[in-house]
């Protein structure tokens, strides 16, 4: 397979072509120039930018970091329960208690789960699910642990920050010492969800869940003490660009001051069977040109994802024109979040040869890679 990665000079013969407006001049030269995008500047390209200059100009900025890479991983995942104590209006997820539809699989019946995969090439294990009322911290590292011993060498990627922050209240630990006792039971990094915008006002009006201060602290912690994670972006909702902005802002800033986020992941809002339904959701224009912001607006984090099982995978081809350099795992049909909520890929499973020709035939370069994206495999 043969791609061709352009240089900046090949870039700046494809970008006079286009006959670009003044502003889009000024913010291509200081990606050129390796400068920074001011808040100003990105909304900019949420508002104005032509689609063909957002294309192009991320692209670029994606080839600079990872060159004709795509990444994927070999995953699998599981979802303890859907019982959650919060109430998030965007969700078609979660349940009460004793409502219908609800699961809370015992640490037997996940050590089942985990046998199933024994022999095969997984490499991660991930982990999440509804904030369960009555499990702390000393369940969920018991969990770990049964499943390390089942598949010693596996990533285990577990937890959102609001998961953790109610895990370890109900333990009474601190954070710091609560992520001490899952990295021991063998936490190896932790996803970024839980966050949706990290503006508090605008969070009140989705969600009754800690706000923007707590997800930011406990990925701090989390950083401090090596362990890697991911960060995600709720958008296409009741959200503004400022909003979304605010949101990437405060990643780009924590990310300075800690470097621990290896990826950023947006996540389309679904409409489906939750009370948010009314809200329509965005066009495929939409999902791509917010790929394109994030990879220039976040200048510091390495990876852009696009979860394939959010958006659907002839999408998530698509974005990969848009800065999009991984899309996630095969999957092997095992997680309900999306599909409750009317996505398109309901059985939700890729093979390794099925996700190689899908980056193939995007001109790109397929590259198995592990959780914290060392290269295991690259499919030229």
């Amino acid at each position: 397979m043969t791609t061709t990665v352009l240089g900046k000079e090949h870039i700046i013969s494809i970008l006079d072509k286009l006959h670009l407006a003044k502003e889009e001049e000024q913010i291509a030269q200081k990606i050129l120039d390796g400068q920074r995008l001011s808040f100003d500047e990105g909304l900019y390209l949420y508002q104005k930018a032509s689609f063909n200059f957002l294309s192009v100009i991320a692209n670029y900025a994606k080839e600079r970091i990872s060159s004709d890479y795509v990444f994927f991983n070999i995953n699998i995942h599981i979802e303890p329960t859907n019982y959650c104590v919060y109430n998030c209006k965007f969700c078609s997820y979660a349940r009460k208690l004793g409502q219908g539809g609800g699961w809370d699989y015992t640490l037997d019946q996940i050590e089942n789960i985990v046998n199933h995969y024994k022999d095969s090439p997984i490499t991660e294990v991930h982990i999440t699910g509804g904030v369960h009322p009555q499990h702390d911290v000393y369940y969920y590292a018991d969990m770990l642990s049964r499943i390390k011993s089942i598949l010693p060498n596996v990533y285990l990627k577990a937890f959102t920050a609001i998961e953790l922050h109610y895990m370890f209240r109900k333990a009474g630990v601190g954070v710091e010492k609560g992520l001490q006792i899952l990295k021991e039971a063998g936490l190896s990094a932790m996803p970024g969800g839980g966050a949706e915008i990290l503006d508090d006002k605008l969070a009140r009006q989705l969600h009754d869940k800690p706000g923007k201060d707590v997800w930011l602290n406990i990925h701090r912690q989390a950083h401090a003490i090596g362990i890697k994670t991911t960060a995600t972006m709720l958008y296409g909702h009741i959200e503004k660009y400022e909003h979304r902005l605010i949101h990437m802002e405060r990643i780009r800033e924590l990310q300075d001051e800690t470097g621990g986020f290896s990826a950023f992941i947006p996540l389309k809002f679904r409409n489906k069977n939750n009370p948010m339904s009314y809200v329509p959701e965005v066009s495929v224009i939409e999902d791509m040109r917010n790929y394109a912001v994030a990879r220039l607006f976040l200048d510091n984090v390495p990876h852009l994802k696009a979860y394939w099982v959010n958006i659907g995978k002839k999408n998530a081809q698509m974005s990969l024109a848009f800065g999009v350099d991984d899309l996630d795992g095969t999957i092997d049909d095992t997680t309900k979040i999306y599909s409750m909520a009317g996505a398109e890929e309901t059985h939700p499973r890729m093979t390794v040869s099925e996700m190689v020709r899908l980056i193939k035939t995007a001109n790109r370069v397929p590259v198995e890679r592990d959780t914290v994206y060392n290269i295991r495999k690259v499919y030229k």
